[in-house]
């Protein structure tokens, strides 16, 4: 009798472990996964904050090694350690992610530097890195992950800035990188329609991050803008708000847009977002000068009744999308 009991302990034990397993098995396959690179500060970490608190797990790319305790530390999160640059590491990103088994519903490319200084004086090293980790690396980290995205019908986003839409003396190189990402977005998003993936594009304003003293540090380790330059009190300037970008808006306004572009059923293809009225009006205002700029003089240059009429058909079309995303 009390061999039968205790078989059927055992067998119940085992039912309910059974279950549980099962259980916990489903939920993995449900919880939507994401990767967002740049993960340990600044956007990248509140992104990862707020997308693992609402449901997904999340994958989190780190550049060091020594940043991945304290991601691994968080709910529904796992670190990477991969750098953007070198596609052998992205490649081993990819099969740690494979071998997890939740698939990759998102991918979030948010990893990027800011490399400061005038267009004459700027070193082609700079540069190369500028558009190294800011455009070739969303482009590298994309190739590589795009068959999992493509087999979940998920979604591409990547953090641009209003600086690609307008820009300032000595920020050209970043203002370069954050251009051609707006020029990668649009054709990918154009060129993945096909296979039911969806491109979006967050264009941030000025908000707390570690890039400010990232992008002084190379400066001052570089050596590449130096006090005998032909634009001392530029260089002076900005070497002054690069101090207090770390001391800017909480960005996690930036995180709900992340998270409406992985959750919302009709997510939006920009979300520019910034801390102050300011910021956004000098963006669209750049934006419908860039336009006039562009029609000025052309062979077929458009009145203002017909610029208008544009405008007044582009509101119906936007009213029309928003009416069926509701």
């Amino acid at each position: 009798m009390k061999r039968l009991q205790k078989t059927l302990f055992v067998s119940l034990i085992s039912i309910v472990f059974g279950m549980a397993a099962i259980g916990q098995a489903q939920e993995t396959a449900h919880q939507k996964a994401i990767l967002v690179t740049g993960a340990n500060s600044g956007l990248g970490l509140k992104m990862t904050e707020v997308l693992s608190k609402n449901g997904f797990f999340v994958y989190a790319g780190v550049l060091h090694k020594h940043e991945m305790k304290a991601m691994n530390e968080m709910d529904n999160v796992a670190a990477i350690q991969f750098d953007v640059r070198k596609p052998r590491q992205i490649n081993k990103a990819v099969k740690f992610v494979e071998k997890q088994g939740r698939g990759l519903y998102g991918l979030i490319n948010n990893a990027g530097v800011a490399v400061f200084g005038p267009m004459l004086e700027m070193p082609m090293q700079q540069l190369h890195y500028q558009l190294d980790v800011n455009v070739f690396g969303p482009f590298r980290v994309t190739q590589a992950f795009a068959p999992m995205i493509m087999q979940s019908k998920g979604r591409i986003v990547t953090t641009g800035s209003i600086a690609g839409i307008r820009t300032s003396p000595m920020f050209g190189a970043y203002g370069m990188s954050k251009h051609a990402i707006e020029a990668y977005t649009d054709a990918l998003a154009q060129e993945v329609a096909r296979f039911g993936v969806s491109v979006h594009l967050i264009e941030p304003g000025n908000y707390a991050s570690n890039i400010g003293n990232a992008a002084k540090k190379l400066i001052q380790d570089k050596k590449y803008w130096t006090a005998d330059t032909l634009y001392k009190q530029d260089r002076e300037m900005v070497l002054g708000r690069l101090d207090q970008a770390i001391h800017g808006a909480d960005p996690i306004d930036v995180a709900q847009a992340a998270l409406h572009s992985m959750q919302s059923p009709k997510p939006k293809t920009r979300y520019m977002v910034t801390a102050n009225a300011r910021e956004a009006k000098a963006t669209i205002r750049r934006q419908i000068s860039k336009m006039l700029e562009l029609n000025e003089g052309q062979a077929h240059e458009l009145s203002r009744a017909q610029l208008n009429a544009m405008l007044e058909e582009e509101f119906a079309q936007a009213e029309r999308v928003k009416s069926s995303s509701q």
